[in-house]
């Protein structure tokens, strides 16, 4: 089968090299097989993302030599397609309304850590629902979480291939209870990506390593949607010379600023790790 990969960046600034060696990855994999490669803008947070660096996103790609099939799908432009995904969720009862703050877990003695820190302790799991009913009415601010346990139990077992180790066993509960919207942002990068790749059709999800635990949570709600999985291939972290990894938050170089500078397309390419 052909493959079908994407590229999913947020447009929340410039893309540097560890974005072009996701995008090469992605793009190379398709095009060598003849399948079909796909761009996403992932823009569900208004508050950080920015016109310009959407624009910027097309314009670093085009200058890369990558092209795409397809129109952009732009995650703002389909808040209803997550909407009901959260309304099925709803219905089978994995879901509730959570009021803490991140000082509030973050302080909470009793919070497991996982991947990305301390979990999620469950103090809003119990809440009965009209309390949380009429905090949500009175516009307290919230979360809804995924009841990874519940939805665990109602899944069973589960189970997804990733490249470089063959067939995992799903492990949900290393995340805990996920967000999975808030009241300012209908929807979190858990749910959208999932639905984003079941209606894109994805067949190989690329991308980097950090993001491998995230994975068994999006095996679990493809599982509770009743959407098709697609094989992963988690590549490693591109680093600088100190073994840093890439990030915008660190400022890495980006491509914008390398093509100021006069560096030219192809050795971007090779700085990225491509050919390889």
């Amino acid at each position: 089968m052909q493959p079908v990969t994407r590229f999913a960046p947020s447009p929340t600034g410039y893309l540097h090299l560890g974005h072009a060696f996701s995008a090469l990855d992605a793009w190379s994999r398709a095009r060598s097989a003849g399948g079909r490669f796909l761009l996403r803008i992932e823009d569900i947070d208004r508050t950080r993302c920015r016109p310009e660096f959407d624009t910027g996103i097309i314009e670093d790609l085009t200058w890369l030599g990558l092209d795409w099939d397809g129109e952009v799908r732009r995650q703002s432009a389909h808040f209803a397609d997550y909407q009901a995904a959260i309304e099925k969720l709803q219905a089978l009862g994995v879901i509730y309304p959570c009021f803490c703050t991140r000082k509030d877990i973050a302080g909470a003695q009793s919070a497991p850590h996982g991947p990305d820190g301390p979990l999620y302790p469950g103090t809003c799991r119990t809440l009965p629902a009209d309390i949380a009913v009429a905090r949500m009415a009175t516009g307290s601010p919230y979360a809804l979480r995924l009841d990874t346990g519940r939805a665990t139990a109602l899944a069973g077992n589960l189970s997804f291939r990733e490249e470089s180790l063959g067939t995992v066993a799903a492990a949900p509960e290393q995340l805990g209870d996920v967000v999975l919207a808030r009241r300012e942002i209908p929807c979190s990068y858990h749910l959208c990506v999932t639905v984003d790749d079941a209606l894109q059709g994805v067949t190989l999800v690329t991308r980097a390593i950090d993001l491998l635990p995230a994975t068994h949570i999006h095996r679990l709600l493809q599982a509770l949607l009743g959407l098709p999985t697609p094989d992963y291939a988690h590549h490693p972290l591109l680093t600088d010379e100190a073994g840093a990894r890439l990030a915008k938050r660190a400022g890495a170089p980006t491509l914008r600023s390398i093509r100021e500078a006069g560096g030219t397309a192809e050795n971007t390419r090779k700085m990225a790790g491509f050919p390889r």
